[in-house]
């Protein structure tokens, strides 16, 4: 597999990439595979034009080095992450004021891949992250995102500070998550360009992007639990903006 290529497996993030169709390249089935959702993803790729090959699984296996595939692949163009320049031209082009999501150091694939997945079904412009001491776009991330991977535009900064410094000069509202915060993310105004900044796991927000933000807030929480999984609070943060800015 070339670096300008990936493997999306799995059942529900092959269906979803499917049907974007955008990039997709090759079609491996297990040859055993004939159920119901199986052919509903033949189906998909004979529609859209895109090659089926039904081959054994230990094949398969080997083509995409033992990952938990489901039974079927799809070798996609894989959208390359981004940097600075490209997060600067889409700030220059958007039309509407900009809704994005900043990831402080998220590590886990698991948790990427749910907040693109998130990310896309709010309408998030782009999601940014630091280059450094955070996951990239791993064929995990892929999986988990269910095809958000591809549509999505996922951006890492050499230096996530200077970033955020620079996005408050564009006019852009940086609202960070600590559970220290006195106002809770109910009671703030998430409409207007908005970056909404999510702490990586364990230790949430680093001091100089916390320094940035030009408010923390909180979720608050009912139980004896001190914070939420970062993707699961992503999709709270990110919803709620959605609901105020009235997007849909």
């Amino acid at each position: 597999m070339s670096d300008n290529h990936a493997w999306v497996m799995g059942l529900h993030a092959v269906k979803s990439a499917l049907q974007q169709a955008e990039g997709a390249e090759e079609l491996l089935v297990d040859s055993k595979r004939r159920d119901g959702r199986i052919k509903e993803i033949v189906g998909l790729a004979e529609t859209a034009g895109i090659p089926c090959h039904r081959i054994p699984g230990k094949v398969l296996d080997q083509r995409v080095h033992m990952e938990n595939h489901q039974g079927v692949a799809l070798r996609v163009r894989q959208r390359q992450t981004q940097d600075e320049p490209y997060l600067r031209a889409l700030l220059k082009r958007l039309e509407e004021p900009p809704f994005l999501l900043i990831l402080d150091g998220v590590q886990d694939p698991h948790n990427l891949g749910a907040c693109l997945r998130s990310a896309d079904g709010a309408g998030v412009d782009a999601v940014v992250a630091p280059r450094d001491r955070s996951v990239s776009l791993t064929p995990t991330v892929r999986k988990v995102a269910s095809g958000a991977a591809e549509t999505v535009p996922f951006i890492q900064v050499s230096n996530l500070a200077r970033t955020l410094k620079w996005l408050k000069g564009e006019g852009v509202w940086l609202i960070g998550t600590a559970g220290e915060a006195t106002q809770t993310l109910y009671e703030t105004d998430l409409c207007g360009a908005l970056a909404i900044v999510m702490g990586g796991e364990g230790k949430g927000l680093r001091r100089l992007t916390r320094e940035q933000c030009d408010l923390l807030v909180k979720l608050p929480m009912a139980g004896n639990v001190e914070s939420l999984n970062v993707s699961v609070a992503s999709g709270i943060a990110l919803y709620e903006a959605v609901r105020q800015r009235g997007s849909f």
